[in-house]
């Protein structure tokens, strides 16, 4: 099927319809339906405030959902994509005990006990399945909630997204689980070509098992609601027939189920009234208003999101995204929807033409801030508003002079208000680093009351946490001129916690700056074996994949891992950066191995330099198992240090040890061409120094 016209702006629409549902549903997740009107009433609005929770949060929902997906682009297997794949996956990105899942224990968190399945050799699907895990484990709600991603690739194809759904879902669940999966996501990739919910509801029950639950509970509801005419009276009925007691587990698949449902049959095609009956009605309210939410953000558009009252604005487009690949944790709804888009379009045999010429902010769905908000700097608190006009960026500033500027960001590593988030934590690196280069296209409006002087600009974290600012050289912008700023960072700004446009006026001023896009390029230049500590964010920009890292010293810091086994990492970096060596004082206290990496994109996906087994020097690639490229003999000691270093441009890798050139490698098999830099560990504890990143 081809594929529909406005396809980008309703998957853009859907991915924004899961995240608003998500952060709505979160505060109260868990609560019951009579809580919740005793304490919230109808929940029409986020409600975050009133319980004195943050809006953006990371959550499972979220962070299973837009990594998973990945399978499609990491294996290029499209359509012929493997359940086993999908395990793969879980296994590159998921960091145990510590990102996307609740790691509740084996039997008792399902995610949790299919992963260990995982690790331990079990390929899916057996490792989800009730053969293997019992019913009650494996029919809990995760299978559902993550599931949203692998229809918006099959617009218009429900059969193709039921095929996929059913592979990803049965990583970690069987039976009822996977269908009432499937039957989600067959209406969500109908969705791109039917409105109408009856029908959409037809399309799913004829794709999944006509003896299953599933299919004879969506029956059920669908009678109830054309003799009951009220949502709270076939919520009764659901509670009676196909409530919790009914099914076993802390979050079965089945009643949450049923309440998606309803709200899609209640809701009247209303984003706002679907949501709230589905939030309002309770249990596991971020997971089924996340669900409904991107199902009825496809099926009505961006245009169904605006019709109520305003969900996007506070939301500005922010996704945290926990994972291995920490360089993409700091997110947003527009990148993701693109990025979803486009492996649609190659399922679909369609090229594919980035915006702005691949702009990391190109603001080109209508309405997108990606990020974007005023700076909350004291010299610059209420002069500042943005909003999309026209595929850009509008930044209002209003009373600027006289000490007081106007300021417009988006984060590019933790901010100070997720620093601290409760239950999933924010696991990440920065995006941006020292030596890359910012490129930021401006214009003043021609309607402003004067010249301004406008700057690219970085807000750097240092010791105690404080951010501190750094600028390029300032532009004085008449009215209706224009300027494309081109900055490369300085090497002292690290970690950098958000980048944005700033405007300044020696007088008065009242006016709007339109930025067009803004990106980054090139290799960091890059020393993060010297400088303080800071108060800990310089730590936090390492993902910690390793069983207990540390960090010591003061001007030289090292960096120390501890592993009881396997083997353990902190990486650091994005999936962009190419043509690099990454290099460090490696000094083994205790280790079967150790070493560092690069081209690194995920736990599973990397090439390592490695000292091993107390014998020799060996660069290995790791892709779906390890592949040993090339090793030499090499008498290494414990606890003395080596100077190793691995560079990367293209497929041929170098390995130096002292500075001397060891081995050069050339690999054509399933190249791995950019990625992360990574310090490793295997059973015992090792430390690093001297870390630095250069372009080659």
């Amino acid at each position: 099927m081809a594929i529909p016209h406005d396809y980008d702006e309703r998957v853009y629409a859907g991915v924004l319809g899961k995240i608003i549902g998500v952060y709505l549903g979160r505060p109260f997740e868990g609560w019951s339906y009579d809580r919740i009107m005793e304490r919230l009433g109808e929940v029409d609005y986020y409600v975050n405030d009133r319980l004195n929770a943050p809006l953006i949060v990371t959550d499972d929902d979220i962070s299973g959902t837009f990594t998973f997906v990945r399978a499609l682009e990491d294996y290029g297997s499209g359509r012929d994509l493997t359940a086993r794949q999908v395990g793969n996956t879980w296994l590159n990105y998921v960091i145990e005990g510590r990102t996307i899942f609740w790691w509740g224990g084996m039997g008792n968190s399902t995610e949790h006990t299919a992963f260990l399945r995982l690790k331990a050799g079990v390929p899916a699907p057996e490792s989800g399945s009730i053969a293997l895990n019992g019913k009650v484990v494996a029919e809990q709600i995760g299978a559902q909630i993550f599931i949203d991603a692998w229809a918006l690739v099959c617009p218009g194809e429900p059969e193709l997204a039921v095929e996929l759904a059913g592979k990803a879902a049965s990583v970690g669940h069987d039976g009822e689980a996977v269908y009432g999966a499937q039957a989600l996501a067959a209406m969500e990739a109908q969705a791109f070509v039917e409105s109408d919910r009856f029908r959409l509801l037809d399309v799913a029950t004829a794709l999944i098992p006509r003896d299953s639950i599933i299919c004879r509970m969506i029956g059920d509801i669908r009678e109830w609601h054309a003799k009951d005419g009220d949502w709270r009276r076939t919520r009764e009925r659901i509670v009676a027939d196909y409530g919790y007691d009914k099914y076993g587990g802390n979050c079965h698949m089945v009643p949450n189920h049923a309440l998606i449902v309803l709200g899609l049959l209640y809701g009247n095609d209303d984003f706002q009234r679907s949501l709230m009956i589905t939030n309002t009605c309770g249990w596991d309210t971020d997971c089924n208003s996340g669900n409904i939410g991107c199902l009825m953000g496809i099926k009505g558009g961006l245009a169904g999101l605006d019709a109520g009252p305003d969900w996007r604005g506070p939301v500005a487009d922010r996704i945290f995204l926990p994972t291995a690949d920490g360089g993409r944790a700091l997110t947003d709804a527009a990148n993701e929807a693109l990025y979803i888009a486009r492996l649609g379009r190659s399922l679909d045999g369609e090229s594919w033409e980035e915006p702005k010429e691949g702009a990391r902010f190109h603001f080109s769905l209508p309405g997108s801030a990606q990020g974007f908000l005023p700076d909350d700097g004291p010299d610059c608190r209420g002069t500042t508003a943005v909003e999309n006009v026209g595929s850009r960026l509008a930044i209002r500033y209003r009373g600027v002079g006289f000490g007081r500027d106007a300021r417009a960001a988006t984060a590019t590593f933790v901010p100070p208000e997720a620093i601290s988030l409760g239950g999933y934590s924010l696991v990440a690196s920065p995006t941006l680093y020292p030596g890359q280069t910012v490129t930021a296209n401006v214009q003043a409006e021609s309607e402003n009351s004067g010249p301004v002087n406008c700057c690219v600009y970085v807000s750097v974290y240092g010791e105690d946490n404080r951010l501190t600012i750094r600028r390029s050289d300032a532009v004085s912008l008449a009215p209706g001129a224009r300027h494309a700023f081109r900055w490369r960072v300085p090497a002292d700004c690290h970690p950098i916690c958000r980048v944005g446009i700033e405007v300044a006026s020696v007088k008065r001023a009242d006016g709007v700056v339109l930025l067009d896009s803004l990106t980054w390029d090139g290799t960091p230049d890059l020393r993060l074996g010297k400088g303080p500590l800071g108060g800990g964010m310089w730590q936090r920009a390492w993902v910690n994949a390793a069983d207990s890292p540390g960090f010591i010293g003061a001007d030289m810091p090292t960096v120390r891992i501890m592993q009881n086994h396997d083997t353990g990492m902190l990486i650091q970096g994005t999936r962009e950066w190419s043509g690099y060596t990454v290099s460090a004082t490696v000094e083994p206290h205790l280790a079967v191995s150790a070493g560092i990496a690069a081209c690194v994109q995920g736990l599973r996906r990397y090439y390592a330099l490695l000292l091993c087994d107390g014998r020799a020097l060996r660069l290995v690639k790791e892709l779906d198992g390890r592949t040993t490229l090339v090793e030499k003999p090499f008498a290494w000691e414990l606890d003395a240090r080596y100077d190793l270093a691995l560079r990367t441009d293209g497929n041929t890798l170098t390995a130096l040890v002292g500075g001397e050139s060891v081995f050069t490698v050339t690999d054509d098999d399933r190249p791995l061409l950019s990625g992360a830099i990574a310090l490793l560990c295997e059973v015992g504890r090792v430390d690093f120094g001297n870390i630095t990143v250069q372009p080659v």
